[in-house]
């Protein structure tokens, strides 16, 4: 069973009018049920996917730009007040594992570097040297394979520096890691590998409420599987001038 079992607005989400309450796919406030170890959150960039997991990394306790509750480093403000508008139910409530943004992942490994300066076994626990000495794939698959084991992972476009092989190969540290009953994963993503994950939940961010999805019904999977079953006739919408030489 998953440790976050669900996510719910208080009576006041509609308060304010601002940012991120203005957000279409809040407009009828949030009810999820986490009723897997494996959710994916999909919709366009803007859809207030992101905004979301950072709320729940902020219940967890771990740093707005990527982390757990033991960083502490400055950052370019992120958070928004979400997740004070939110009621979070846990079974058993837990504060270990790790949020990982893409966007701000080169802020964490210099923030690596740094206590390593002082304590050079830090690195042991990112793969045994510094992440910025990786490629950008290396180094997420380094984090992953070495800091993850047990609590919430709460990854926000984690394709971003993963090849398609590599991406195989983050589902099956999943695998094993929930196999264990060690792990949940809330994921925001574009990528229709990672989405494939059996068994997963899948909400779309894509409507006036958020709502759950079958792996076939997103659009992340329909336009890839009829992209690479015609190439050409996606080239003859895109390129139409080129048709005419």
């Amino acid at each position: 069973m998953p440790f976050l079992t669900s996510i719910r607005s208080l009576d006041n989400f509609h308060a304010e009018n601002s940012y991120p309450f203005d957000i279409p796919a809040f407009s009828q406030g949030i009810d999820l049920e986490f009723s897997s170890n494996v959710t994916f959150f999909v919709g366009e960039n803007g859809s207030g996917k992101s905004t979301l997991l950072e709320a729940i990394a902020g219940n967890c306790g771990f740093h707005a730009a990527g982390g757990n509750r033991n960083h502490h480093y400055e950052h370019p403000k992120t958070e928004s007040n979400l997740g004070s508008a939110l009621r979070f139910a846990w079974f058993p409530r837990v504060t270990d594992g790790f949020f990982m943004r893409a966007e701000s992942f080169f802020n964490f490994a210099s923030y690596v570097d740094e206590i390593a300066a002082e304590d050079a076994g830090i690195y042991g626990a990112y793969g045994g040297k510094s992440l910025h000495g990786k490629s950008h794939g290396e180094a997420f698959l380094a984090l992953f394979e070495n800091k993850f084991n047990k609590g919430i992972y709460l990854l926000d476009e984690p394709e971003a520096a993963l090849s398609p092989k590599r991406q195989l190969a983050f589902l099956v540290l999943m695998h094993e890691l929930e196999k264990k009953g060690a792990a949940q994963f809330i994921i925001a993503t574009h990528s229709p590998i990672i989405l494939s994950y059996p068994g997963a939940v899948i909400y779309s961010f894509d409507q006036e409420r958020i709502t759950q999805v079958a792996y076939e019904e997103t659009e992340h999977y329909q336009i890839t599987r009829d992209f690479l079953m015609d190439p050409n006739l996606y080239h003859q919408f895109l390129f139409p001038d080129s048709s005419e030489e």
